[in-house]
């Protein structure tokens, strides 16, 4: 049995999760309209949501507010890493989350 036809079994319908792809950040098992369909978005090694000026410029570059099908990576993209309802967080490099280093 293949790693997405596994994924497609324990995934709930338009409900994200961690993706088991190597550069994927996450994947949703998208439905609609009697279509269901496996997508994997969001590159891990970029940060996201790292201020609001951030948010609002990848909205505007990816034309966030015209993404109506929820069959496209675009669109649960923007749902979901780029909102402004999502968590925010201040990634560094390679999706780990950036910590203050300690003064010696």
């Amino acid at each position: 049995m293949s790693k997405a036809s596994k994924a497609k079994k324990r995934l709930k319908p338009n409900k994200p999760a961690r993706s088991y792809k190597k550069n994927k950040k996450n994947v949703v098992l998208a439905s609609e309209g009697g279509k269901k369909r496996l997508i994997h978005y969001g590159e891990k090694a970029y940060g996201h949501n790292i201020n609001k000026s951030a948010r609002k410029s990848f909205r505007a570059r990816h034309k966030c507010d015209q993404k109506k099908s929820k069959l496209t990576a675009s669109y649960w993209a923007c749902k979901d890493l780029w909102s402004a309802s999502s968590p925010k967080k201040t990634t560094g490099t390679k999706g780990r989350v950036a910590r203050k280093r300690r003064r010696k």
